[in-house]
C-alpha cells in the first residue's frame, strides 16, 4: 500500500496551536507512554491508510494551523464499557499554512492534496497574528 489519507479535527477550545500543544503536555502523565493522543466514539475504517503516513490536521478558531503525525491507534474503554479509538500522535507539531475550514463535527478524511503545506522551519516560531487579521488573510488566500 502506497497511499495514505490524513484526519482533520476541530480542536475545541484550544486558542491557538501554543494551547493545544499545552493542553497536550498536561495530560502525557495520564499515558505509559506520555505520547499525546485524541479520543473518539468511531473507529475510521481507513486505518491503514492513515497509519500509512498520515496526520491529523488541527482546526484552531476556524483556521487549520497545525499538523501531527498519527502513531497508531489504541482500543480503549471508558467505565461504560463502550469501545473507543485513541488516535495516538507524535508529540512534535508542524505549524501549517493557514486555510480556513468551516464547522464541523467529529473528524474528517483529508486527502494529502487537500491539505495545506506546512510552514518551513525558520517560520514555525513566528509570532501569531491576531485571529482576526489572520482569518481575513486565508480569506484572500495570503496565508
Amino acid at each position: 500500500m502506497d497511499k495514505y489519507v490524513n484526519l482533520i479535527k476541530l480542536s475545541v477550545g484550544s486558542e491557538s496551536v501554543d494551547t493545544l500543544m499545552a493542553w497536550q503536555d498536561s495530560r502525557k502523565p495520564l499515558y505509559e507512554d506520555g505520547l499525546p493522543r485524541h479520543v473518539t466514539r468511531m473507529w475510521p475504517k481507513r486505518e491503514a491508510e492513515i497509519l500509512n503516513g498520515g496526520s491529523i490536521y488541527w482546526v484552531i478558531k476556524g483556521v487549520i494551523q497545525c499538523r501531527q503525525r498519527i502513531v497508531r491507534m489504541d482500543e480503549v474503554r471508558g467505565e461504560d464499557g463502550i469501545r473507543r479509538c485513541a488516535i495516538v500522535l507524535d508529540p512534535e507539531v508542524h505549524r501549517t499554512q493557514n486555510a480556513l475550514k468551516r464547522p464541523f463535527q467529529g473528524w474528517r478524511y483529508l486527502k494529502p492534496e487537500d491539505t495545506p503545506a506546512d510552514l518551513p522551519k525558520n517560520r514555525a516560531q513566528d509570532d501569531a497574528l491576531p485571529d482576526d487579521l489572520n482569518r481575513a488573510l486565508a480569506e484572500i488566500g495570503v496565508l
